[in-house]
Formats: structure tokens, sequence, C-alpha cells
């Protein structure tokens, strides 16, 4: 059954400015990938100027998502698990449960900023979320999402240099992924936070396209959290972080 977007889901008010209509905040709960995929293409199709952003928290069944140039050399060993071609960037990903989803679909150019920096407001609202748990997260240069070190994710120092032709992922694990579409300058796809999940699917693929790459989870980290606990604080620093 299709998602009828305007009645799923509870509505929250975000902050933009005073001529732009409020962010509405929903969250759907456990849906299947496909289901919502459908839905956000036809959200973006149809939105017209006038029509209220809206950031959409989910947690999906198991599946692979594949990004537009998503190389099948990068997905080993699916198994029962379906794969799904998208529009989105970036390479390979899983989505399964324990892990909060949150798809913005913004017009950029009434928020009056470009693709860079909406990539840059998502990675910090992830970095508040994580510090919140008391993780402290890292970007990496050219690897969207967001990186821990696996020896010491509660500590604060900054990720050092990396040498010419040294791995750039050496000592981190991922554990936020970020795959995007802009179309007429409107976003849709999103981020993806692990909080607690069955971390098996991400060895049967090269995680985002970076062979033998830890994938971890709050869990993993030693932070006891639920999903209903961590989607609305990555929804409230979404909503305060992408504000115009």
């Amino acid at each position: 059954m299709p998602l009828s977007v305007a009645v799923e889901g509870g509505a929250v008010a975000g902050t933009m400015p005073a001529e732009a209509p409020a962010t509405v905040l929903r969250t759907l709960g456990r849906r299947p990938y496909a289901e919502v995929l459908e839905a956000m293409r036809a959200f973006t199709a149809t939105r017209t100027e006038a029509t209220p952003d809206e950031i959409w928290l989910v947690e999906h069944e198991p599946v692979f998502t594949q990004g537009v140039a998503g190389q099948e050399g990068h997905l080993l060993a699916p198994g029962d698990i379906p794969v799904v071609r998208t529009e989105r960037g970036g390479q390979v990903t899983y989505h399964g449960p324990g892990q909060v989803v949150a798809y913005p679909l913004l017009d950029l150019r009434r928020r009056g900023y470009f693709v860079k920096e909406y990539v840059f407001r998502i990675e910090a609202a992830l970095l508040d979320t994580l510090a919140d748990a008391g993780i402290t997260g890292h970007r990496v240069r050219g690897a969207p999402g967001i990186y821990v070190r696996l020896a010491d994710p509660f500590g604060h120092a900054a990720l050092p240099p990396v040498p010419p032709g040294a791995d750039p992922m050496r000592g981190l694990g991922k554990i936020a992924a970020l795959g995007i579409k802009v179309s007429r300058h409107c976003t849709f796809h999103g981020l993806a936070l692990n909080v607690a999940m069955d971390l098996e699917p991400f060895g049967r693929i090269n995680p985002c396209g970076y062979a033998g790459l830890r994938t971890v989870d709050l869990a993993t980290l030693g932070v006891a959290a639920s999903w209903d606990a961590v989607a609305p604080v990555l929804g409230a620093h979404l909503l305060r972080r992408l504000a115009a």
C-alpha cells in the first residue's frame, strides 16, 4: 500500500524564516524501503514553491541500496536481502532495523544555501547527536558520512593528517552514512545513523565503496540506546542545523 505523506506520522514544527512555511518533522516508524522511496519521489515531483519542507524519520526492513554510480563489485554477497538501485549519490549501503534513517525533503533555493553546505549541515547534526551520547564523531575528507576512532570513540582529539599513500580509514569505523539527491533544487534521500543493529549484513558489501571498512553502531561503542530514543534527538538537531 502506498504511503500517504499527508496522514502518516506525527508532525512537529521547526524553524524557518518568517516568509517560509515551517518545516514538518514526521516520524514514520518501520517501513519497507521501496514504499518510502516512492513516497519521496512523489513528494519531490509534485511539490511547489509553497510546499512546506519536511524531514522524515524512518526505520527500514533489511535492504541494500545502490547509488546511481554504484559498482557491482562492492556488492559481495547480498544473499536473501533485496538490492534496490536508486538515484542517490554514493555506493552501496545497508539499511535495517535499529538504524535511524532521516530523509530531509528541502527546497535549498528557499533556504538560501547550496549542496556543499547542505551536506556540511547534515553531518553537523549527526555530530551533535553523537556528542549527546558522549561520542566524538569525525569527518573524513572525500568520504561523506561520520566516523569514529575505534580505539577511543569517546576521546576528543582531532584526527591527525593522513600521510600521502596512507589509508585514511585506518583505525576508523563508520557509524553514519550519507547519500543524497537534488532535483530542481529540492533534496531527497538522506542519511542513516546506526543505533543498535545486526551489523552482519555490512560484511556482505564494501560499505560506501570502501573494502574492509568496519561499520559500527552505538551499541558496539557501549552506548545503550533505542531507535525511539535517538530518532527525536537526531530530528531536533536536523531541524536546527538545516534552518536557513
